[in-house]
C-alpha cells in the first residue's frame, strides 16, 4: 500500500493536446546562486531521471516553466498500468480506464555552471518538490484521454497532453483546480 502526507486536488490544465503548461514559482532556502536554474525532468515510475524537457533560469528568486506541445520521447513513455502509479496521494486499489502512455514530470534544479542554457552531466540534478500553501504540485503527460481513481476518492481524469495536480492527503481527497497563473514554491534543501 502506497502512503503519502499530502491529499490530492486535480486540475485540468488543458482543453487539448495542443495546451501548453506554465509553472510558475519562487524559489526560497537561502542564498540562491546566479547559475541556478529550474528544469522539468520525465521520470520513470521509480524516480529515475529519463528526459528533461525543459528549463529555465532562475532570475531574482522567480522562474516561469513552459512545457512544451509536443510529446515526451517514446523512450520516457511508459504504459499506464494500476502498479505502476506511484503518485502522490494515490493509495491502492487503483483502477485504470483504458490503455495510454503516460510520462511522470518532475522539477529539479541545477547550477548551469558553463553557462550554456542547458544541463550538462558534470552539472548534478537535485530534485525539488514545489508546493502552494503545503499542498505539492504533481505533472504528467498522457497520450490520450483515460481515468484513474483509487482509494480515498482519489478520481484522476486525465485529456490528453500535459495535466497538473495540486496533492494534499488528508482523510478524504480534495479536488481544487490549479491554473498556470498559480505560483508555487521550490525550497531548495541544505
Amino acid at each position: 500500500m502506497k502512503t503519502f502526507t499530502l491529499a490530492t486536488s486535480l486540475v485540468l490544465l488543458a482543453a487539448g493536446a495542443a495546451d501548453a503548461l506554465t509553472v510558475r514559482g519562487s524559489v526560497a532556502g537561502g542564498t540562491l546562486p546566479p547559475d541556478l536554474r529550474v528544469a522539468g525532468v520525465v521520470v520513470t515510475p521509480f524516480g529515475q531521471v529519463v528526459q528533461e524537457v525543459s528549463s529555465v533560469p532562475v532570475e531574482k528568486g522567480q522562474f516561469s516553466l513552459e512545457l512544451p506541445v509536443t510529446a515526451p520521447t517514446a523512450r520516457a513513455q511508459v504504459t499506464l498500468t494500476p502498479q505502476n502509479v506511484n503518485w502522490p496521494g494515490v493509495i491502492d486499489p487503483v483502477q485504470v480506464s483504458g490503455p495510454a502512455q503516460v510520462a511522470e514530470l518532475k522539477l529539479f534544479t541545477y547550477r548551469d555552471q558553463n553557462n550554456n542554457g542547458r544541463r550538462d552531466e558534470n552539472e548534478p540534478l537535485r530534485e525539488v518538490m514545489a508546493d502552494v500553501r503545503g499542498a505539492n504540485l504533481f505533472v504528467v503527460w498522457v497520450n490520450t484521454d483515460v481515468n484513474v481513481t483509487a482509494s480515498k476518492g482519489f478520481e484522476a481524469g486525465l485529456k490528453r497532453g500535459w495535466n497538473a495536480f495540486l496533492v494534499d492527503v488528508g482523510r478524504a481527497v480534495n479536488v481544487q483546480p490549479f491554473a498556470d497563473t498559480t505560483v508555487v514554491t521550490v525550497r531548495l534543501g541544505r
